[in-house]
């Protein structure tokens, strides 16, 4: 543990951090000295990865709650400050993914997908705000290069992902009097945890397969791209040269973009 690191006796929750992405920023945070709040749904994973984090921080408690309904949220806020007395540090990471085309989806796809991703992130922040404001700590949203715009086949995530862009910005510019870093974290394709699933068009979960490590984000990168954002109050913060050279042709040249997905739609559509 790294006692004079700046994220040190600092409190941060990590929401959907029993595994992947969300446990590794918690190993990260805690590596730091910060203590971890982490959350989930599932009691088994998150007890788990409790344990694994007791290797590096004793200062870590889990608590098992849905985000994307506001009760859960106002437990695991209330459960926060009633630990540890502050907050210094939200990680909204909580969110899942989906397949398939608009013409095949069952609506509920979209419902279930929003209801995770924005909802999942709006609930937690709304409930923080006044401790974070207390601390002028910073309030991380972990989104995707699929919130660049809007890609095929992942019609309901992209959306999710453009949606919270727009809740950080609004956020950041709100915040601003009261000295709240703001940041907006675009994930590259990194590694997935063993079993992880994703909604498939029928609403049914369908388990993605393994990634070839060679070609994919390490979950230890991807961590410390987040910290990275945090130290340095950052606002966005884009993974790999594809990805900025994605956000910079969008931006300028929307139709080209266009034109190149449509010519590798196939990839698109096999892609788990």
């Amino acid at each position: 543990m790294n006692k004079n690191s700046s994220f040190s006796n600092k409190v941060a929750i990590v929401t959907g951090s029993s595994q992947g992405i969300g446990k590794a920023i918690a190993i990260a945070l805690a590596k730091e000295g910060a203590y971890i709040v982490l959350n989930g749904r599932n009691q088994e994973r998150l007890s788990e990865a409790e344990a694994e984090l007791k290797v590096y921080t004793s200062n870590v408690i889990s608590i098992c709650a849905d985000v994307s309904s506001i009760s859960g949220s106002q437990e695991l806020i209330d459960s926060t400050i009633k630990h540890f007395n502050k907050i210094d540090f939200l990680i909204n990471n909580v969110g899942v993914s989906m397949r398939g085309s608009i013409s095949e989806l069952n609506p509920e796809v979209f419902k279930t997908v929003f209801e995770s991703n924005v909802l999942g992130s709006v609930n937690p922040t709304i409930h923080a705000l006044q401790y974070i404001r207390k601390t002028k700590g910073s309030i991380v949203f972990i989104s995707s290069l699929a919130g660049i715009r809007g890609l095929p086949y992942l019609s309901a995530y992209s959306s999710s992902k453009l949606a919270i862009r727009a809740l950080a910005e609004s956020l950041r510019i709100e915040e601003a009097e009261n000295n709240i870093h703001v940041g907006l974290v675009l994930v590259g394709k990194a590694d997935i945890a063993q079993n992880k699933q994703t909604i498939n068009h029928d609403g049914k979960l369908i388990t993605l397969a393994s990634r070839d490590k060679n070609k994919v984000l390490s979950l230890d990168f991807v961590a410390r791209s987040v910290l990275k954002n945090i130290s340095k109050r950052k606002f966005i913060t884009i993974q790999t040269t594809l990805g900025k050279i994605n956000a910079f042709l969008h931006a300028r040249f929307p139709l080209l973009v266009e034109k190149i997905i449509i010519s590798n739609r196939d990839k698109f559509k096999n892609e788990h």
